[in-house]
């Protein structure tokens, strides 16, 4: 059966249920319909006790062939249960950009989904349209400030606050507003990123609380005065507002996998542009109510996962205690030069020249303090001899290494990655050293970053953009970790350049302070905070077929 098919025939439980399964009562959650619900402000703050066991889940870097990262996120949260682990799974919301563009859904795969996903892939919960609520609402606050007479004194040439949509539309990157006379404001130039790329985003994600969701959104800059000075969302007085809007969107989403198990789902930053986690809050409640909570960071370790510790680990003080990095054979295949029409038969070369990918990562993940284990995720067109070279190259790194067949068999083909992830996590071995530290200047942290996890030769940072890091530090931003907005298809700036490519340099063309979210985000090559839909998108298929259902959008 298909995805879809698999999903629709589960029998989920009332969310309720799961809840109680928690140890959570009926009045601390909030339903949506019968099968998800949010965990009340309330509720959470009346958690105590000990914190479980935090496992990552990463990845190599993907490729069209598919890694399964999420399938196996979720595959391996059934297998802890199964093998007598209370486990609950912290996973991202899906954007609407993609889903109708060209990647498809975010709720994993075959027989290690979590659902309701027709739900999840959609308008779940509202809480990305209460971020573009937010967002935009700030928006029109700026404008509306300058129209009256502008007491701020904001330059229009340095306002940094753009508007954003979660539909890819590449026609908004750049825009003119404020056309049509006076009593449309004052033209000026700005544009649109997608609703996942917003710094509202990554504040509701890393916000431990209402307050600290409405100190953060005060601390947003959204341009400057004439004379440059900074000028925050608090002066403008939009703070207030924007956490209204947000309120219920900050309480994380509860819903569960096929197997009917706990699954946290919250937020959705992307991994290329932005810092790719899931709440803070979601992770952390999850961690309160369960023995092992299994997370996932966005594309490939070298950038979900940096940021993930780097980030998200730093400001929340989360401590994992074991990484698994997935890959596929098909994967590492088209990482040594195979073409994807070319995966489904047996290619030991291009096996063999793929795994220095896998290798990095897992050198980066042992670098970062981080027991590792391999999970292999298993597709029907995997050889014997190609499941062996990939055992004897990781037996080569000392790093376990378990065949995962979750996405065919559920929890049940995952207990073997389960138990060596147990082992790993009760090993005590995890001791996380962060790539640098947070006092080093700003254009050291993006340095090290592209020389010791993508291992470039360097990076190229124009002058002007550092005289703004500079600038950035004599106004007391130099602590704040670095966000790198790079390509998620290769170490380097080039999506083509597959493996583990070496002799490049990082181009760094555009610097944004995030100072509510708390780091800098670094703009590397031809990345884009407004994607494009791509020739044939997703959303020509999708409708409504026999029975009302949805067709077409899995």
């Amino acid at each position: 059966m298909e995805d879809i098919e698999i999903a629709r025939a589960a029998k989920g439980l009332e969310i309720a249920q799961i809840a109680g399964r928690l140890g959570l009562s009926a009045s601390d959650i909030l339903p949506y319909g019968h099968d998800k619900a949010k965990l009340t402000h309330d509720a959470i703050a009346g958690l105590t006790g000990d914190p479980g066991r935090l496992i990552l889940v990463t990845a190599i870097n993907p490729t069209p062939a598919g890694e399964g990262k999420t399938t196996t996120t979720v595959g391996l949260t059934d297998a802890l249960n199964r093998i007598g682990k209370k486990a609950s799974v912290c996973i991202r919301e899906a954007s609407l950009g993609p889903n109708f563009g060209m990647k498809g859904g975010a709720a994993g795969g075959g027989y290690a989904q979590v659902i309701p996903m027709e739900d999840m892939n959609l308008h779940f919960t509202g809480d990305f349209h209460a971020i573009t609520a937010a967002h935009n609402l700030l928006a029109a606050m700026i404008d509306n400030h300058i129209y009256w007479g502008n007491a701020l004194d904001l330059d229009t040439r340095r306002i940094a606050w753009r508007r954003v949509l979660d539909v890819n539309d590449r026609a908004l990157r750049g825009v003119v507003i404020g056309l049509g006379g006076a009593p449309n404001g004052f033209a000026r130039e700005s544009g649109f990123d997608i609703t996942v790329a917003s710094e509202v985003m990554a504040i509701l994600c890393l916000a431990e609380d209402l307050g600290d969701l409405q100190a953060r959104l005060g601390r947003i800059i959204i341009g400057q005065t004439r004379d440059r000075r900074p000028v925050t969302v608090a002066e403008l007085k939009a703070d207030g507002a924007m956490t209204v809007l947000l309120r219920d969107a900050l309480q994380p989403n509860l819903v569960q996998t096929l197997e009917n198990n706990p699954a946290f789902v919250h937020g959705g930053p992307f991994a290329n542009i932005a810092h790719g986690c899931n709440s803070v809050m979601a992770t952390k409640t999850a961690l309160k109510l369960s023995d092992y909570v299994v997370t996932e960071a966005g594309f490939g370790a070298d950038l979900g996962a940096e940021k993930f510790l780097d980030i998200k680990c730093r400001k929340a003080g989360l401590r994992p205690d074991a990484a698994v990095i997935v890959a596929t054979i098909r994967a590492l295949k088209m990482n040594g030069g195979a073409g994807k029409d070319q995966l489904g038969h047996e290619d030991l070369g291009a096996l063999r020249a793929g795994l220095p990918n896998l290798a990095r990562h897992a050198e980066n993940m042992r670098g970062f303090g981080l027991p590792v284990v391999v999970a292999i995720n298993h597709f029907a067109s995997d050889t014997e001899a190609e499941i062996e070279l990939v055992r004897q190259s990781c037996a080569e790194m000392g790093v376990p290494v378990s065949l995962a067949r979750h996405w065919a068999e559920g929890g049940r083909g995952a207990e073997d990655l389960a138990r060596l992830v147990v082992e790993a996590a009760e090993s005590g071995a995890a001791d996380l050293q962060f790539a640098y530290p947070g006092d080093m200047p700003l254009a050291e942290k993006i340095e090290t970053i592209c020389r010791k996890i993508y291992r470039a030769d360097g990076v190229e940072i124009p002058p002007k953009l550092l005289d703004q890091l500079t600038e950035w530090e004599a106004q007391g931003f130099g602590d704040l970790p670095v966000c790198m907005a790079k390509t998620q298809y290769s170490f380097s700036a080039d999506p083509a350049l597959r493996g583990a490519p070496e002799g490049f340099m990082i181009p760094v063309r555009e610097l944004r302070l995030a100072a509510g979210a708390g780091f800098i985000v670094a703009v590397c090559g031809d990345i884009m905070t407004m994607p494009g839909l791509p020739r044939s998108p997703a959303a020509e298929r999708i409708g409504i077929g026999t029975g009302g259902r949805i067709e077409g959008l899995f």
